[in-house]
């Protein structure tokens, strides 16, 4: 395992819930230059959905447990969520690790949807942080970034949906209180700036 002392020095800190420094995308691009070739070749198994990683097994510790982590997660989640609308749920949701299986009782608790991402993508966050050990230039800690870059561009989308959201509100509102609509606007007086 390389150290990547150039790669990790230059890279801004991250911290969860502020905006994203870089695209991941771009630091795929940044890593995949200054990594060996069997460390670049496992930043496609950095992903947030253990379903799109080209396989479960690698020859990374840090990934191998941050894919089961996360596939727990989501196994806990569909069953919870097969519960609550009393459907069967065909797959036996695993029991371990157990911060994955508390972490998703706890989000299927909460009553808002996006409150309970935002908590789950804390959760997430937490777990990457929990695996990347201690060898800070390490290739543990190229792919925790990228994969906390992923999480902090997931909580970029649901900030822009929110946003929509309010505008949209808030237009309603504006729309609604117009005492004739839009059709209104036109009889107002150039004149005299009184509506006719």
């Amino acid at each position: 395992m390389g150290s990547y002392y150039y790669l990790v020095a230059q890279l801004p800190y991250l911290i969860y819930g502020q905006g994203v420094p870089m695209s991941s995308g771009a630091f795929r691009a940044l890593a995949g230059e200054k990594l060996a070739l069997s460390d670049a070749a496992l930043l496609d198994c950095c992903v947030l959905d253990p379903a799109r990683a080209p396989a479960l097994a690698t020859s990374s510790v840090f990934l191998d447990r941050w894919l089961q982590w996360e596939q727990a997660l989501r196994l806990n989640l569909a069953r919870g969520r097969a519960q609550k609308t009393r459907r069967d749920f065909p797959f036996e949701a695993p029991q371990h690790p157990v911060d994955a299986v508390t972490a998703a009782k706890a989000a299927l608790s909460l009553d808002s949807p996006l409150e309970a991402e935002f908590f789950l993508d804390k959760a997430r966050w937490g777990a990457i942080e929990s695996f990347e050990g201690i060898d800070y230039f390490g290739r543990n800690k190229v792919y925790a970034y990228l994969l906390k870059l992923l999480l902090l561009e997931r909580h970029a989308l649901f900030e822009a949906e929110e946003g929509f959201a309010e505008y949209r509100t808030i237009y309603a509102s504006i729309m609604n209180a117009a005492p004739l609509g839009a059709a209104g606007l036109g009889a107002i007086s150039t004149e005299s700036g009184e509506a006719t």
